[in-house]
């Protein structure tokens, strides 16, 4: 099902284009475990099952539960699974998202996503946000070192600019930019652009505005002619939007991820895709 959507370039790495954002398996607030472990193990499960080879996890998200979730529910992995993860962000209470590039965080961050997802290698490891208190490039170098020592495949960033795309891009090889982007929130459009020029994945996160740019009348009068719900229509918008585009929505909730990975195999006419503008 997801593969409807094609398929997609991460550096050498081919995945579909519908991947699977896991850390709505966590606890609420994404903090802690979940409050039915096995139930968490069978949406990940399930995941792979219906075709998702890219999954999106972080080591802030639980912080540190996402990953040993998904290393409990899939470990040994499928071949053709790629786990993608990111570091970078401290959580020190569950309403704490404090970025934190010193070098010296990145690579312990590093080698406790290792541990926890049973790895030697990341196959793609993001930045997670830049740090103002940290010199950008200290940060990008600190990764690129880790990189050439075989514990990350390909690098990707997270919530930057074009114009840090392009200094980090003059460290090491970049391969993905997940930048918030929706049908209603397009303010990563340069990013998103830039990203198509240089042949780079871009990864919306926060794909459906967490239900709020599903009130759009355009939206809803579409899905009603489609026979689809509103976040499948918004899912297909970021498909149709871009080449570079590669959805991870997530959820903790098998019907919904089903729901949600129909959206690949819907085709937006070039009337729908005028009307969502």
């Amino acid at each position: 099902m997801p593969g409807a959507a094609g398929t997609i370039r991460v550096g050498d790495l081919r995945v579909n284009r519908m991947g699977y954002g896991a850390m709505r398996v966590c606890g609420p607030d994404v903090w802690g475990p979940p409050k039915d472990r096995a139930a968490a193990h069978r949406v990940l499960r399930r995941a792979v099952e219906l075709g998702v080879n890219f999954f999106d996890t972080a080591d802030s998200y639980g912080p540190h539960v996402n990953e040993e979730l998904i290393a409990e529910a899939l470990y040994p992995y499928p071949d053709g699974l790629v786990i993608a993860t990111k570091g970078g962000l401290l959580r020190p209470h569950r309403h704490a998202w404090d970025p934190d590039g010193r070098p010296i965080h990145l690579r312990g961050a590093l080698e406790g996503s290792l541990k926890r997802l049973k790895l030697e290698c990341i196959e793609l490891y993001q930045w997670h946000a830049p740090d103002p208190k940290v010199p950008f490039a200290e940060s990008v170098g600190a990764l690129a070192e880790m990189q050439r020592a075989g514990k990350i495949r390909h690098l990707g960033l997270s919530n930057v600019s074009v114009r840090q795309l392009a200094e980090a891009r003059r460290i090491a090889p970049i391969v993905s930019v997940q930048n918030r982007y929706n049908l209603e929130d397009r303010s990563a459009d340069d990013v998103l652009a830039e990203c198509e020029k240089l042949g780079i994945a871009f990864l919306p996160w926060f794909p459906l505005g967490a239900g709020g740019c599903l009130k759009s009348a355009k939206l809803k009068k579409i899905a009603a002619r489609l026979g689809a719900t509103a976040a499948q229509v918004a899912l297909a918008w970021l498909i149709a939007r871009s080449k570079a585009m590669l959805p991870i929505p997530g959820t903790a909730s098998s019907a919904h991820l089903e729901e949600n990975l129909a959206a690949a195999k819907i085709t937006l006419s070039a009337d729908d895709l005028a009307a969502l503008g």
